[in-house]
């Protein structure tokens, strides 16, 4: 039963929608805040170099090394958000170009290509420490259920708390509420004595830091090893961006919206594993066409008050003096 086609793209699902929804949580925590982080898939791909780079560098326990790795990618991830918001937030560039620029700069054929050439990575090459499944309370071989929710990495099941922690804090936290308000509209915000500036970058660099995550979830666990070039990601930033629409803003439809767009991305592997005689070039360019029609559909009909988005997304804040 474990080994019928839904089963095995269910269980992939969840593989592959993990890093989309780590990274679909940062872009939600930023946009929360009023930024727009158009540079996920360049800090993806940075924090996928430099987790790598620490599994094949630092030696020890396999499990510290893994940790140790996951907490670098996620500063690596703060870090080239750490730009971003100094630009869209203290010098009040235009965040959609801030963000391309980033994307760019830290890209498969920028800042992380040239750390992986610089260290000596040549293309291909594996990760001496992976994440590998976890066999949860024995469960792995339950039916259905047991490759889909009880044999998947230790990065799935803190993805799940992450979802969690990120839905309860803006949610049912006076800062979760704070940050929706310095989205909403910032000036009022302002008056209530809420740091708008002080926000924003908190949240910024956390976005950051679950892309760096999100990343690592590549290098280390779905593929490890370093590809060069954008082949390692292949455009998983843009569709977690787009994810965050799809879910109208809210952390527990990012989840769903995750896997679904994880199944997507896994449907031409468990079809191509049965020989089942589909175009791989359609089946592999589903995700991408889901996020165009995702973005389509936003761009055409809907306003950003029935979507959710915040109001003042994208919008820089300009303190009036008093």
């Amino acid at each position: 039963m474990n080994d019928t086609l839904l089963v095995i793209v269910l269980a992939d699902a969840v593989l592959y929608g993990t890093p989309l929804l780590f990274a679909s949580l940062g872009e939600l925590l930023a946009e929360r805040s009023g930024v727009l982080n158009l540079g996920v898939e360049g800090m993806m791909l940075f924090g996928a170099v430099v987790g790598f780079w620490v599994t094949q560098r630092v030696e020890g326990a396999s499990a510290s090394v893994l940790v140790l790795a996951i907490l670098a990618s996620g500063l690596s991830g703060a870090a080239m958000a750490a730009i971003h918001a100094f630009l869209t937030i203290t010098l009040r560039a235009n965040q959609i170009v801030s963000g391309l620029a980033l994307t760019i700069f830290a890209g498969g054929l920028g800042l992380s290509a040239y750390v992986g050439t610089e260290l000596g990575f040549s293309p291909d090459i594996p990760a001496k420490q992976h994440f590998g499944s976890v066999d949860v309370l024995g469960l792995a071989d339950l039916p259905v259920l047991g490759p889909i929710v009880f044999d998947q990495s230790a990065l799935v099941y803190a993805s799940w708390i992450a979802a969690l922690l990120v839905g309860l804090y803006l949610g049912r936290t006076r800062f979760g509420l704070n940050v929706r308000a310095v989205g909403e509209a910032p000036a009022s915000a302002d008056a209530m004595g809420i740091n708008v500036t002080l926000y924003r970058y908190v949240h910024v660099l956390i976005g950051g830091g679950f892309a760096g995550v999100a990343g690592a979830c590549y290098s280390l666990s779905i593929s490890p090893g370093w590809i060069a070039g954008d082949t390692l990601i292949g455009g998983a930033g843009w569709i977690a961006i787009a994810l965050v629409i799809f879910a109208f803003w809210r952390a527990e439809l990012c989840l769903v919206g995750a896997y679904l767009f994880g199944a997507l991305s896994a449907l031409p592997f468990a079809l191509q594993a049965r020989n089942v005689d589909v175009a791989p070039e359609f089946l592999y360019a589903l995700p991408y066409v889901m996020t165009i029609v995702v973005l389509v559909i936003v761009s055409t009909g809907l306003s950003k008050r029935h979507l959710g988005a915040p109001a003042a997304l994208g919008i820089p804040y300009v303190r009036e003096e008093r």
